[in-house]
Parts: C-alpha cells; structure tokens; sequence
C-alpha cells in the first residue's frame, strides 16, 4: 500500500507537471506567433516611414528647384528689350537704296543695361533713280510718239523739262526721309 499511496501523491504532481510543460509549449507558440506578427507590422511601418522619407526628400527637392525657377522667372521678368525701327532711303545718282533700321537696347526694370546697338536690313537695293522716275513720271516715252526723238535720242518734253529745270532754282534738298514704325518685342 505504500507504493500504491505513493502512486496517487505523484500523479498529480506528474499530470501538473505535464499541464504546465504542454501550456508552456502551447504560450512559447502563440508569443513566437504574435512576436512575427509584430515583427510584420513593424517593418511595414519601417518601409512605408523609408518611403515617405524618400518622397519627402523628393517633395523637398521639388519645391526648392521650382522656388529657384520661379525666383529666376521673376528676375527675368524685370529683363526688357526695348525696340525701335524705321525705314531709311539713301539717294544717289545712280542707285536708291532703302534700308530698315532697327535699334535694340536691353533694360532691367528702368535701367538701361547697353546703348542702343543698331542693325540695318536693306530692303531695296540698286534701283535707278531714272528708272524710279521713269515709272513714276507722268510723261512718260510711251505717252508720245514714237518718231518724235531729238537728235541725242532723247524725247522733246525730256529736254523741255531739263531746260526748265535748269532755269528755275533749285529746289532744297529733302533730307533722308524717315517713315516711323515701331515695334516691340520681348518681355514687357
């Protein structure tokens, strides 16, 4: 009977032992379950922290070149080109010769940055003056007939008219004409 007593004493120690070994084993499960799922949770917040970081930095990044684009914009901005243009005729006796000048200066804000650098573009160029006047004469050779030539091969109202010319005084000499066009280009 002893050994019989001794059974019963020790078998609930041993069914205790072997419930807390198995609630053991059973907890050990269920932390290693719930560390993982931390361990999860936190390196997704990792990444998605990571990735704001890089998308902040980038936002940053962004911003601080369009601040400095709009900065440069704005300095630009008070550059001007200011620009002026006329039509200039030169006249000589054997050729006219009409040329388009255009005068640029550079200006920030209201001050004058350079002189005024000028480019000239000739638009016409070796027209003769007699032929100018020949188209524009009023009496011109086909207006008379054909055989009324004077002995120089010219035609009658020709020389009354250089005679004419001759004896009256002589006009004044119109200066270059200047036909005003202006035109302005660039930022204003």
């Amino acid at each position: 009977m002893h050994l019989d007593a001794l059974l019963w004493l020790f078998l609930p120690v041993f069914v205790a032992g072997g419930s807390a070994l198995l609630s053991f084993y059973i907890m050990q499960a269920k932390m290693e379950v719930a560390v993982s799922k931390e361990r999860e949770t936190l390196a997704e917040a990792q990444a998605t922290i990571s990735s704001q970081k890089v998308m902040m930095e980038e936002r940053i990044r962004a911003t601080e070149e369009a601040v400095k684009r709009a900065a440069l914009d704005e300095f630009l901005k008070d550059f001007r080109v200011e620009e002026r243009s006329y039509v200039r005729e030169t006249k000589s006796l054997e050729e006219a010769k009409r040329s388009m000048i255009m005068q640029e200066r550079l200006f920030f804000r209201n001050i004058p940055l350079s002189d005024w650098v000028e480019h000239e573009m000739v638009v016409e160029l070796g027209s003769d003056l007699k032929r100018l006047q020949e188209k524009v004469s009023v009496f011109g050779g086909a207006s008379l007939p054909a055989g009324s030539h004077t002995s120089d091969g010219r035609l009658p109202i020709s020389k009354l008219l250089d005679d004419t010319t001759l004896a009256r005084p002589a006009a004044q000499a119109k200066p270059n004409s200047l036909i005003a066009a202006h035109a302005m280009f660039g930022a204003q």
